[in-house]
C-alpha cells in the first residue's frame, strides 16, 4: 500500500475511532452506519496491515500501530480542517456535551465558574460530571467514559504516556475542626495532640492509608483514623458533630456550607502539597472541541505561578 492508493476518505473513519472509541459513537459522529463504519475499517486493515483496533468492553482500542499513526496524523488532519473549515468548532452554536471526571472537592470549586463561562460562551453546550476515585484515570480516559479528568494523581510519575496532562493548581492543607472543639482554644496546635486526636480521613478510592498516612509513616509516626470516608463534605460534617479532627484542603474549607461551624488551624506538621492536574487522552489533542475546553479549564483555573488557590 502506498499513499498514492490509499482511499484518503478512510482517514476520517480512522479519526473518528480515534477520538471517539466506539463504532457505534463514530457512526454517528460522521453520519454513516454502523456497517458502513465496520466495511471501512476492514478496508483500512487491509490497505495497512494491521487491525488497527481490538475490542475493549463496549468500545474499541487502538494497536501500537494505530496509535503510532495517530501520532503522525492528527495534527495533520487538524490543519488540514482548519484550512478548510476554519469555524470547524464555533462555541456560541456547538451543540457539544462535555463530560468531566472529579472529586466533590474539584467539582465544588470547578462546576459553579465553568458553567457560568459556558452559558456566556457556549449556551448549548452541556456538561456531565462523573466521580473520579483516582485510581482508574487512565481507564476512564482509555475507555472513553470521560473526556476529562481532573484529579491529583497517586504517582504522578508513572502514568501511561498517551495520558497527556496539564498541572492547575496547588491544594494547600490544614486541620479542621468543629468551632467549640477542646483543641480549638489552642495557640498552636502540638504534635502531640494532633496525632493523640481521632481523625477523620478521605479516600476517593477507598484506599487505606491514606497519603497523609504515608507521610507520617515515613517520619516513625501515627494518628487514630477512625473513620474514612470518601467525599469530602462528609467529611466537613462529620466535624460538626464530633470530636474528630481532620486534614484536608484549607480553600474547599472556606468554600463549604459549613465553614461557619468548623475551625481551621496550622498543621504541626505540614502536609506535601498536591498538584490538581487536568488530563486527557491523546486522541483528544487535535479534537476543536476537546482543544476549546481544556483550554477554557486552563484560563479559569491555572494558576500563572501555579501555586495557592484557583485563579477566580
Amino acid at each position: 500500500m502506498t499513499f498514492r492508493t490509499l482511499d484518503l476518505n478512510l482517514l476520517k473513519v480512522f479519526e473518528a475511532l480515534m477520538t471517539e472509541g466506539s463504532v457505534t459513537r463514530a457512526a454517528n459522529a460522521l453520519f454513516m452506519t454502523q456497517p458502513a463504519v465496520s466495511n471501512a475499517l476492514a478496508r483500512l486493515r487491509e490497505s495497512l496491515g494491521d487491525p488497527l483496533f481490538v475490542r475493549a468492553g463496549n468500545g474499541v482500542m487502538p494497536t501500537q500501530r494505530a496509535a503510532v499513526l495517530w501520532n503522525e496524523l492528527a495534527e495533520a488532519l487538524d490543519r488540514m480542517r482548519s484550512a478548510l473549515d476554519p469555524d470547524a468548532f464555533d462555541p456560541a452554536r456547538a451543540k457539544v456535551e462535555f463530560s468531566l471526571s472529579m472529586s466533590d472537592y474539584t467539582a465544588g470549586i470547578v462546576m459553579p465558574p465553568l458553567c457560568g463561562l459556558l452559558a456566556r460562551a457556549a449556551p448549548q453546550a452541556r456538561v456531565r460530571t462523573l466521580p473520579n476515585n483516582v485510581v482508574d484515570i487512565p481507564d476512564q480516559l482509555e475507555d472513553n467514559r470521560a473526556d476529562c479528568v481532573l484529579s491529583a494523581y497517586i504517582n504522578e510519575a508513572q502514568y501511561p504516556g498517551h495520558i497527556r496532562s496539564r498541572s492547575l493548581w496547588l491544594v494547600e492543607y490544614a486541620c479542621f475542626m468543629r468551632r467549640d472543639h477542646p483543641l480549638a482554644s489552642m495557640k498552636r496546635l502540638s504534635t502531640r495532640a494532633f496525632l493523640s486526636a481521632r481523625h477523620v480521613d478521605v479516600s476517593l478510592g477507598g484506599q487505606t492509608p491514606p497519603s497523609y498516612d504515608v507521610y507520617l509513616s515515613a517520619r516513625g509516626l501515627s494518628r487514630d483514623v477512625a473513620a474514612l470516608v470518601n467525599h469530602y463534605n462528609v467529611a466537613y460534617e462529620m466535624l460538626r458533630h464530633t470530636d474528630m479532627i481532620a486534614v484536608l484542603p484549607r480553600h474547599l474549607g472556606a468554600l463549604t456550607p459549613h465553614a461557619p461551624y468548623l475551625h481551621a488551624m496550622a498543621l504541626p506538621m505540614l502536609a506535601p502539597p498536591r498538584t490538581i492536574t487536568l488530563f486527557w487522552h491523546q486522541r483528544n489533542d487535535t479534537v476543536p472541541a476537546q482543544r476549546w475546553l481544556r483550554q477554557t479549564l486552563v484560563d479559569l483555573f491555572a494558576s500563572g505561578e501555579n501555586t495557592a488557590t484557583p485563579v477566580p
